[in-house]
């Protein structure tokens, strides 16, 4: 049964005699395991283990508790019942003689029905109370776990919900962009996006960024769509993810976290490696949670007195430890990079570099110029090892064409510091390709987030070449048209097919070579002047020498 007539008349009696409900949690056996007094309108679950939690299997308790006025369950002991995965609930009312009036039930409903994730039973007498629940428990955990199987092997793991929340006057980019590259990333990390929501709000709450009640509901969306991860368009700070975390019983992540982690699966050389390693303990530095007090204090006896220091200290003194090692590291590598580039300079090579949003095409490009084979996919942050090729021109003229990590809104801090050594780079160009995805309705936003980046390093003012590339994933109608009203100084090509390369190389030819000789002509003007002039105007010989 769910609960005896003789618990049920003490549990009614204590309440009508305190004015308070009254609730107890029994296991599968009949032991009862807490009890819970609350106030008059509500009680407060305990923390529970999640020993019996599995994706297909039940908490193995049932929680009975008393409505002091005469109601059935509400929404808060059906969203408790959800995201507990309690066997049962049952609420009993209780009438001014302090004895049961009648009982409210609901269980969870399998996975396969839509709808609500619990189905409400009807009103039941005191008299009326069935035997034979645990067959009926038992029975729904095999079909979850039946369901879960089959679902398993059709559908993709790490099923992800989105969660979005953006100012009601946003600049720029809409919500629903912010949401699309979201998803892109996601996509890229391998997570399978099942739905999103989109919240407009000026200010966040600073417990749970949404607000109990939408967080709530979006729990709930997430247990019906068996999702595993909450994933969030914004930073979160280290107590909301906690929060967040221990109310939903999810994984939770930021897009910082998400866009680390793809930087960490993707970095393939050891500069690479180490930036992204030192970018991920930033993070995580003010992110140490300790759960445990056991142990805290590793001092003690004679010589030992005092408060010691605890496994949470030890743990951030060790980050900050392997934080300096890493940051000394990449100096030095800097500083090989560094005499790489002094290298290329007495060898007068000119260097054009690769710039543009994540995802524009920048590796194919570089690819499809020298012939070479660096990984390039249709995925955001593919390569982010910067890569150098030459590119040999007639007349036997050389360049060093470079490629970059790619840019996007609102890179991470801890991501933008690791990698400006990186892009520092670019300040020795010559000339700088600018590649823009042409066919994503979003080109404009990204130009201007490129544009921004290349501001703060101090680039904007290096010769650049626009290059609007994919010009292939456009309608005919449309790539006339944009052709047509273009800048002179714009090159469409695609990388992938090959269209308009030999238009780009010219450009690149004429640029560069205009501008190192241009370049050359400020160093040592007395290179390029008439022999006649330097007679006429500088007789002493001395001077003409030097």
């Amino acid at each position: 049964m769910i609960v005896t007539p003789e618990v049920s008349r003490t549990l009614s009696e204590l309440s009508r005699e305190i004015s308070r409900q009254v609730g107890i949690l029994i296991d599968r056996t009949g032991y009862v395991t807490h009890v819970i007094v609350g106030s008059d309108g509500s009680i407060v679950i305990p923390w529970l283990d999640r020993i019996r939690t599995s994706d297909a299997r039940l908490r193995g308790l049932r929680l009975v508790h008393t409505h002091l006025k005469d109601e059935a369950l509400n929404q808060e002991d059906l969203t408790d019942l959800a995201l507990l995965r309690l066997d049962y609930i049952t609420a009993i009312t209780v009438d001014e003689a302090g004895l049961p009036k009648s009982y409210y039930s609901a269980c969870i409903k399998p996975e396969d029905e839509e709808g609500e994730p619990w189905t409400v039973l009807p009103r039941r007498s005191p008299g009326q109370l069935q035997e034979g629940i645990l067959e009926e428990i038992l029975d729904l955990e095999d079909r979850m776990a039946r369901y879960r199987r089959n679902f398993k092997g059709s559908q993709k793991e790490n099923r992800a919900f989105l969660v979005g929340v953006y100012p009601e006057q946003q600049r720029g980019r809409t919500p629903n962009q912010s949401i699309e590259e979201l998803k892109e990333l996601c996509r890229t990390a391998g997570v399978h996006v099942v739905d999103s929501f989109i919240q407009k709000k000026n200010r966040l709450d600073p417990a749970t960024v949404l607000g109990k009640g939408k967080l709530e509901e979006i729990v709930l969306k997430a247990i019906q769509k068996q999702v595993e991860l909450l994933v969030f368009d914004l930073e979160l700070t280290p107590s909301q993810a906690k929060k967040i975390s221990d109310y939903a019983d999810l994984k939770v992540i930021d897009r910082t976290q998400l866009i680390l982690d793809i930087f960490a699966r993707n970095a393939k050389s050891r500069d690479g490696k180490l930036q992204v390693e030192l970018a991920q303990l930033k993070y995580l530095k003010g992110r140490l949670t300790e759960l445990d007090d056991n142990m805290s204090r590793l001092t003690g006896g004679i010589g030992g007195r005092g408060p010691g220091e605890t496994k949470l200290e030890i743990g951030k003194r060790r980050v900050e430890e392997r934080i300096s090692r890493l940051e000394q590291e990449l100096k030095s590598l800097k500083k090989r990079r560094e005499i790489a580039r002094r290298k290329r300079k007495k060898n007068e090579i000119p260097v054009c570099g690769i710039v543009g949003y994540t995802n524009a095409g920048k590796s194919t490009l570089l690819n499809r110029m020298t012939n070479s084979e660096v990984l390039s996919e249709d995925k955001l942050f593919a390569t982010l090892d910067p890569t150098s090729r030459r590119l040999r021109f007639p007349e036997e003229r050389e360049i060093i064409v470079s490629d970059t990590v790619g840019f996007i809104h609102d890179l991470p801090p801890e991501l933008s510091n690791a990698f400006k050594a990186t892009l520092e780079e670019l300040a020795d160009s010559d000339l700088l390709l600018h590649v823009v995805d042409i066919s994503n309705p979003e080109y404009r936003l990204h130009m201007e987030a490129v544009e921004c980046i290349l501001d703060d390093l101090g680039l904007a003012d290096l010769p650049m070449i626009l290059v609007f590339n994919k010009v292939d994933n456009l309608p005919e109608e449309a790539r006339v048209e944009l052709i047509r009203e273009s800048d002179p100084d714009t090159v469409y090509v695609s990388a992938f097919k090959g269209t308009g390369m030999d238009l780009l190389l010219n450009r690149i030819e004429e640029k560069i070579y205009v501008a190192a000789e241009s370049k050359l002509r400020t160093k040592n003007p007395l290179e390029f002047m008439d022999e006649d002039w330097i007679e006429e105007k500088h007789s002493d010989e001395s001077i003409v020498t030097s």
